[in-house]
């Protein structure tokens, strides 16, 4: 779906690090194999919809060095046992398969702070950097149908394959496009009604746009 470059910037998020997840690499002269990816594709291969999703997971951990041998062989793991290419991009680990990710965190050593899962009280529960990112995205058949970029749990931009392809979009409208017309001097009542939206649906594109490209200032 995206270029590596591309997919980095919706990410918001190092293309280094994101090329280092999909494709491996070396260093310190160790040769690392790909976390995301079963076997590297080759630097210039499309991110998939799934890679996608899979490292929208990985950057809401935030930190500058991954263990890539502890998150790869947690990764086989979770895909042996549930039998999914990219599994961590599929619902059912985070609702019902809680106790497998919570066994596969043991198996390889995971670092708490890396771990999708923890036991409270009794019962399985997603730690905080996994429920954010679960809530991020929108869930069809166990399927990540959409992935909400912005930070805003209200906001209605949304990233999904085949609109507007796979751009941030409200309703299927470009935030891009909605951005252009305000910055151009439309009123927002106006782009709303223009593009058949609600007022807070164009604030937020706006906002959302806004941010985009502050951080890539």
């Amino acid at each position: 779906m995206f270029t590596e470059a591309e997919a980095a910037r919706l990410l918001r998020m190092p293309q280094r690090t994101l090329g280092y997840w999909l494709e491996g690499g070396i260093r310190r002269g160790v040769t690392y194999r790909p976390v995301i990816r079963e076997e590297p594709r080759g630097a210039h291969a499309p991110v998939t919809w799934a890679e996608f999703v899979e490292a929208g997971l990985l950057r809401q951990y935030r930190r500058k060095n991954v263990p890539m041998r502890e998150l790869r062989g947690f990764i086989d793991r979770v895909r042996r046992d549930f039998g999914i290419p990219y599994p961590l991009a599929d619902q059912q680990p985070y609702v019902g398969g809680k106790e497998l990710l919570s066994r596969a965190q043991d198996a390889v050593g995971l670092d708490a702070d890396l771990c999708l899962v923890a036991y409270v009280r009794g019962q399985y529960v997603l730690t905080p950097a996994a429920d954010a990112f679960y809530q991020r995205v929108t869930w069809e058949d166990d399927t990540a149908a959409a992935w909400r970029p912005h930070d805003d749990p209200q906001s209605p931009v949304l990233i999904q394959p085949g609109i507007r392809g796979g751009r941030p979009a409200v309703k299927g409208i470009s935030t891009e496009i909605l951005w252009e017309q305000e910055q151009a001097g439309e009123a927002v009542s106006d782009i709303a009604a223009d593009f058949d939206l609600t007022e807070e649906d164009v604030v937020y594109a706006i906002a959302y746009e806004t941010s985009a490209r502050a951080r890539a200032a």
